[in-house]
């Protein structure tokens, strides 16, 4: 069974005010998951603004988190895209002796239907390497359907598990009831992270678990251990920073909680912009509730 259980955290790619990346708080924030019971790190995925960093600036990023990790945690790398020969590529060609597997967001804009979206996936599968399938409808435009998922994980194990985001929950009740026993589903929807791991999930990959890696991490550890009572009593502290959070996007609401918590600066690349005055003042008046 795959050791990525728990609570999976997408790193940010924290920035300085010139805009360049700012290895210091990028320590901190990993440094300060670890220590916080965070259970694994996920790298250039989209929280990362990855779509905004150079092909050298995202090697310089995968660096700095192996060396600062040393191993302490399981890693994750983020390579997707709407190229399938392209992203195979990448895969093929990426170096991944120190990340546990590839979590790939399906093709986004293209809108391929359920037979590509399959193709695409067989496809990586070829590659022979451990790859999470990422289904996220609200940024790809294109949901892949409980069906489609299941016929993968069937047809090809190394399609391990799927970071599931849709926004209709039944349609992980489905994947969780029918998969096969060797396939694993974590929650992409940090406020359905409690309903999906008590349903049979393995957790979550989260934005606001970096913020809050102990509160997040407990949740889950407790929805293991069949304490639903006092999982939720975590999930309802936390609910409304959650919804804050993605209130103006992602990330820069995690970026506000994290910049009031000293850990980085607030700073966004464009297209993405810093949350508005009135955001960052609800987000540090709910902070200072929790």
């Amino acid at each position: 069974m795959s050791n990525l259980k728990g609570v999976g955290v997408a790193l940010v790619t924290p920035f300085n005010e010139d805009l360049s990346v700012d290895f210091d708080s990028l320590t901190r924030l990993v440094e300060y998951n670890i220590e916080n019971g965070t259970n694994y790190l996920v790298v250039l995925g989209t929280t990362a603004e990855a779509a905004t960093l150079s092909a050298t600036e995202k090697q310089e990023v995968i660096k700095h988190v192996i060396k600062i990790n040393n191993k302490r945690l399981p890693l994750v790398l983020g390579i997707g895209g709407n190229n399938t020969l392209e992203v195979k590529k990448q895969i093929e060609e990426a170096d991944l002796t120190d990340f546990d597997a590839v979590l790939s967001v399906s093709p986004y804009y293209n809108k391929p239907n359920q037979e590509g979206l399959y193709q695409h996936y067989k496809m990586l599968a070829s590659t022979g390497k451990q790859i999470i399938i990422y289904n996220v409808p609200g940024r790809t435009g294109q949901n892949i359907e409980a069906s489609t998922t299941l016929r993968l994980a069937n047809e090809f194990p190394n399609l391990f598990m799927i970071k599931e985001a849709a926004p209709n929950i039944l349609q992980y009740f489905d994947i969780l009831r029918k998969k096969p026993a060797n396939f694993s589903l974590v929650s992409g929807d940090d406020e359905y992270t409690l309903p999906v791991t008590l349903a049979g999930g393995d957790g979550v990959i989260s934005v606001i678990g970096q913020g809050y890696p102990k509160e997040f991490s407990t949740m889950v550890k407790l929805a293991f251990e069949g304490k639903v009572k006092e999982a939720y009593e975590i999930h309802n502290k936390l609910v409304e920073i959650t919804r804050l959070i993605f209130a103006e996007g992602n990330p820069c609401g995690i970026k506000t909680v994290l910049a009031e918590k000293g850990i980085i600066k607030n700073y966004l690349r464009l297209p993405l912009v810093i949350a508005s005055e009135g955001l960052q003042a609800k987000i540090k008046a709910e902070m200072a509730k929790i």
